[in-house]
């Protein structure tokens, strides 16, 4: 599901590279299903990060599986708020999202709704390949940035590099990619 894109497009857009991240444990510590804007804790220099993201000509959209929709913990819509305020706040120190792609399923999911094995579920490619096709993107130079095993196994299922980011700083872990891409 797309819930936001800050970004308009327009016939001429060019096409761009993309860095895809998955959000909680990338962008905002993982503390267990967030869905609150009192429950973000940002992680360290990723502010900075997305700044030099979009100073560097990429497109930055949030890939995340958030099966809490299926556990009964929270509603789509409280989602779509979370991501409205996190890109409020990420716009106001620098940075931008251009879109937010979240999956709401789970195979043993209690919402009956919700229950299946989708697509969209990372390790699977769906919301991965989804992201790559909403804009003209220059796939070639595009990567994805995943705190879990199944990110960057959704990564290569959609013929891109995948990091692995372990904690630390965000900023100094994009800085040794864009190094990587530009070498």
């Amino acid at each position: 599901m797309i819930d936001r894109r800050s970004a308009a497009l327009s016939a001429g857009d060019t096409a761009m590279p993309m860095a895809l991240l998955d959000r909680d444990g990338v962008i905002n510590l993982d503390v267990g299903y967030p869905y609150r804007p009192d429950q973000i804790v940002w992680v360290d220099g990723i502010f900075d990060a997305l700044a030099r993201l979009q100073k560097q000509g990429y497109r930055v959209v949030v890939v995340t599986n958030q099966s809490g929709i299926a556990r009964g913990l929270f509603t789509p819509g409280d989602v779509e708020q979370l991501h409205a305020w996190m890109a409020d706040e990420i716009a106001a120190r620098g940075g931008r999202i251009d879109a937010f792609l979240y999956c709401p399923y789970h195979p043993q999911a209690p919402v009956e709704a919700y229950r299946r094995d989708h697509e969209d579920r990372k390790p699977k490619p769906g919301m991965v390949v989804k992201a790559l096709n909403m804009f003209p993107t220059q796939i070639e130079n595009s990567f994805m940035i995943g705190d879990r095993p199944s990110d960057i196994e959704a990564a290569r299922a959609a013929d891109i590099p995948g990091y692995l980011f372990g904690g630390g700083r965000i900023d100094r872990f994009v800085e040794s990619i864009l190094g990587i891409a530009a070498s």
